[in-house]
């Protein structure tokens, strides 16, 4: 092999370096997306959760707060509204969607359950 292509050889293995390095922001925003999406899966289904708690909790008149804090993950925020309707009492639980991307906000999951009252 003469000396111009080993030289020709080498300069093509740094040119892909380059590339790789220019792909890997592009390949961290993917990869944080499909966090960010399965964050917000996890969130809905610990705001079912929770609006099940609270409304259980709620029916033997108990604290629906207390209730929808104690059934989710520590490190989620809840807050539940109960309301009382004849012999029903609804439960809405309202978890925030916590970003792990820099910028991009969520709405609040909301999920609401309703339970017999306990008498």
């Amino acid at each position: 092999m003469s000396y111009d292509a080993e030289v020709r050889r080498a300069r093509d293995r740094g040119q892909v370096a380059i590339e790789y390095l220019g792909f890997i922001p592009i390949l961290i925003l993917v990869a944080m997306a499909g966090v960010q999406i399965g964050l917000i899966a996890y969130t809905a289904q610990q705001a079912g959760t929770a609006a099940r708690a609270g409304a259980r909790a709620a029916s033997l008149e108990e604290s629906a707060q207390d209730g929808c804090a104690r059934a989710i993950s520590d490190w989620l925020s809840v807050t539940c509204a109960p309301a009382v309707g004849g012999d029903e009492v609804t439960v809405t639980a309202t978890v925030e969607i916590p970003s792990i991307v820099p910028g991009w906000d969520f709405d609040p999951a909301q999920k609401t359950a309703t339970m017999p009252l306990d008498r």
